[in-house]
């Protein structure tokens, strides 16, 4: 059990990352006023309290599970001020740009342009995604990623993340118990992105064996620089629907935000490649946007959000039924549970 003063450091840390990206979230939508296409059908706006209370669900379940020791607190509930700061000013000043893309849809620059020393990528993958400056393919990009999800989330996301630390601990204490040494065992990180989740599985596990993968070698440039103090930990470019990986060669596999960004066509492929890699008995543990119906006072803003964001695949994404997805593959759901505006599905391969 954590004492008052832990207790007290983290509501404090919290409450005041909220508030800030709060914040940042106001000015956003006051200097972007005007850029947002109109929606397609009527929008139910969300009010400001649904979402704080949404939100501190979130942080009330955040803490009860630090304080049971399923999970370590965060060690940066709120980032170093100068970082925090210099991180702000490079978003702000970005977000102009933003901003005129969403204005008049430009959503190919990365397509028709690509940064130099871009390699040959899928070309569902070549966009502007959220309408962000070179999409996934530029240090420029990867170096705003992290400060513009927390925005869009407001200061939610690594909350919403750590939820699949109860899964992963579950079953690596299940293996534990039926003589199966943790230690043992390989954990593979599908779309890591900038290793921001993949990091906080080596803070808390830091003796199990990790390995990120993602398409954009900026990312993972980025991950590698906080995967640094590690040891067993790896990262490899590749995309998730042909990993370099042998059959059965892992024991966990995490998904965090990754299916909304695919077609169909390519959701199905990467199932099948999760459960190829899996070991018999291992376990999926797969994060991302809430669906409709999860949450029906969202639902409106869920429809409205691939117009304002440019997620050209989110529409069909909230309607897939990812149980038969992953159960067509070979894998079995598990687990369901919603986390504000996020989905945490645990799924096993007999």
């Amino acid at each position: 059990m954590a004492t008052v003063a832990h207790r007290a450091a983290y509501a404090a840390g919290q409450w005041s990352r909220i508030g800030w990206f709060f914040g940042s979230a106001y000015l956003t939508a006051r200097m972007t006023r005007g850029s947002y296409p109109p929606p397609r059908t009527a929008v139910r706006p969300i009010s400001q309290g649904e979402v704080l209370r949404q939100l501190l669900d979130l942080v009330h379940r955040d803490w009860e599970n630090i304080d049971r020791g399923i999970y370590r607190a965060p060690r940066d509930l709120l980032p170093h001020p100068r970082r925090l700061l210099a991180d702000a000013r490079a978003y702000f000043r970005d977000l102009p740009e933003v901003a005129q893309r969403r204005q008049r849809q430009g959503n190919a620059e990365v397509f028709d342009a690509p940064p130099p020393g871009t390699p040959k990528l899928p070309r569902y993958y070549v966009q502007n995604f959220h309408f962000q400056t070179d999409g996934y393919l530029s240090d420029h990009s990867a170096r705003l990623y992290d400060y513009q999800v927390e925005v869009l989330f407001r200061g939610g996301a690594d909350a919403m993340r750590r939820q699949a630390l109860v899964p992963l601990r579950q079953h690596l204490m299940a293996e534990a118990q039926a003589g199966r040494p943790a230690r043992a065992k390989r954990l593979l990180d599908v779309a890591c992105g900038t290793g921001g989740f993949l990091a906080t599985v080596k803070d808390n596990f830091p003796w199990l064996a990790v390995a990120g993968l993602d398409l954009s070698a900026p990312y993972l440039k980025v991950a590698a620089e906080r995967m640094a103090p590690w040891t067993r930990a790896g990262l490899v470019q590749a995309p998730a629907e042909a990993m370099p990986l042998p059959d059965a060669s892992v024991d966990l596999v995490t998904c965090v935000y990754l299916f909304h960004e695919l077609p169909r066509k390519i959701r199905r492929q990467v199932a099948a490649e999760m459960a190829r890699v899996l070991k018999p008995g291992g376990r999926l543990v797969f994060v991302d946007s809430i669906q409709r119906g999860d949450r029906a006072t969202f639902d409106s803003i869920l429809a409205y959000f691939p117009l304002a964001y440019h997620e050209p695949y989110y529409e069909d994404y909230t309607k897939e039924d990812l149980a038969r997805v992953f159960g067509d593959a070979g894998l079995r759901l598990g687990a369901l549970e919603l986390a504000f505006m996020s989905k945490i599905l645990t799924f096993e391969k007999p």
